[in-house]
């Protein structure tokens, strides 16, 4: 039989069936979407959270380290100096000494090659223990200032002057 043609054995009329489907939630459903978006919602509110503290901790961390490359810089510039002083002091005395040196032995230079070395001798020595003093008397901002406008003068011959220094150096410490 079918479907849509009414029944008449039992003398009743039954109506045709319809296949309309209506969307039926299961309550168990709606509660497990519910608590999905709950996890979901509480997931991202933590996420959030930890991307705060995250954050704060990055802010501190970047603030202790600045500090102290703040410190370390202060501490080496005093370092540093410090050292230029000492360096200074030292290059101030072997000026002065290689002064004596070569004051003591003019007298040599007199007998041996003429008074004219001597002298030359005697010269020499006397403007090492001027510049001696000179070094003395400056400071180290006055060397630098001396040095930059030296550089600006004379740029090729600084370049020439480093090179022989490097030099030097490098032959000393091999």
């Amino acid at each position: 039989m079918d479907d849509t043609t009414p029944s008449t054995t039992t003398g009743t009329v039954t109506p045709p069936m319809t296949t309309t489907t209506t969307p039926t939630t299961n309550p168990n459903t709606a509660e497990a979407k519910s608590r999905f978006n709950a996890a979901l919602d509480e997931a991202k509110a933590g996420a959030a959270a930890l991307g705060d503290e995250a954050k704060l901790r990055a802010g501190q961390y970047r603030d202790g380290a600045k500090a102290k490359s703040e410190t370390w810089s202060a501490d080496a510039k005093v370092k540093g100096r410090e050292l230029a002083e000492d360096g200074k002091t030292k290059a101030s005395e072997a000026l002065s000494g290689l002064s004596r040196v070569i004051d003591e032995n003019a007298a040599t230079l007199d007998e041996k090659l003429g008074a004219k070395y001597g002298d030359y001798a005697r010269s020499a020595s006397r403007s090492l223990q001027e510049n001696a003093q000179r070094l003395n008397e400056r400071s180290l901002d006055e060397l630098t200032e001396d040095g930059r406008t030296a550089i600006r003068n004379s740029p090729v011959a600084a370049v020439g002057i480093a090179a022989v220094v490097g030099f030097f150096f490098a032959r000393l410490f091999r």
